[in-house]
């Protein structure tokens, strides 16, 4: 996800990034890759990117957003409020999402704080679900998995995803990329039926395979820098599938 001020996960995955494309023989993509034909464009932003000129990222293709509102159980983006008025008022999509530490806290309490700071949903048609995002831990690289079980992991984020149901009527969109998903929990199938995937894939190589249980993406994250703030973002399907997907 976008970089946020206090924490370093942004280094580690460009790295990342970039190894994976020259595996493949690729690089980075600048910009939206040959399959963004027809899909609508969109991007995500934390604490990092401050005051977005939303005006801009629309006139440069944007139509919808993702914007960081909580980590863990203590932090709040101190931008949010702005972002997100500020992208509603550009006529964008938008919803939030929470960067998981699952080894500060349940599941449980990290959806509630999530919720009551900007996690909320409305079936206005405007507001997206919200997004969970489960990745690498940034903080340790000896506990990439946050110290859990595989099993230990999938219950975080069943409980997770529950009680964001019970507060917002939505399960979460799951925000990861393959090889930590099956790497942390165990090529876990229990999630695919009923949550969306937003992908996270840096290579020219398109999207490519996907974490267990899901047969297509959603979101598909292809870039962490472009001519749009923060990451790139691409919607696996038309706008108006892209509204209904939002309206719920």
């Amino acid at each position: 996800m976008a970089r946020d001020h206090q924490t370093s996960r942004r280094h580690a995955r460009v790295i990342a990034a970039a190894v994976t494309a020259l595996a493949v023989g690729g690089i980075a993509l600048a910009e939206a890759p040959a399959s963004a034909a027809g899909k609508p464009r969109g991007h995500d932003v934390s604490s990092h990117q401050k005051n977005v000129n939303w005006q801009s990222a629309k006139a440069k293709g944007a139509r919808f957003v993702y914007i960081k509102a909580t980590e863990g159980g203590t932090y709040r983006n101190p931008y949010f409020g702005s972002q997100y008025s500020g992208a509603r008022n550009a006529g964008l999509l938008r919803g939030a999402y929470h960067f998981a530490l699952p080894n500060k806290s349940s599941g449980t309490a990290q959806a509630r704080y999530f919720v009551r700071n900007g996690g909320a949903w409305s079936a206005d048609g405007r507001t997206l679900p919200p997004a969970l995002d489960i990745e690498y831990n940034p903080y340790s690289g000896k506990h990439k998995c946050y110290g859990l079980s595989k099993a230990g992991m999938v219950n975080w984020i069943h409980a997770f995803s529950n009680e964001v149901k019970r507060e917002t009527g939505r399960r979460p969109v799951i925000y990861t990329t393959t090889r930590w998903w099956n790497t942390c929990t165990g090529h876990s199938r229990a999630f695919a039926a009923n949550h969306a995937l937003w992908l996270a894939r840096y290579d020219s190589g398109g999207a490519g395979s996907l974490p267990a249980g899901w047969s297509y993406w959603t979101f598909w994250q292809y870039d962490n820098g472009g001519s749009l703030p923060g990451d790139q973002n691409l919607f696996n399907g038309s706008m108006g599938r892209l509204k209904k997907f939002a309206k719920g």
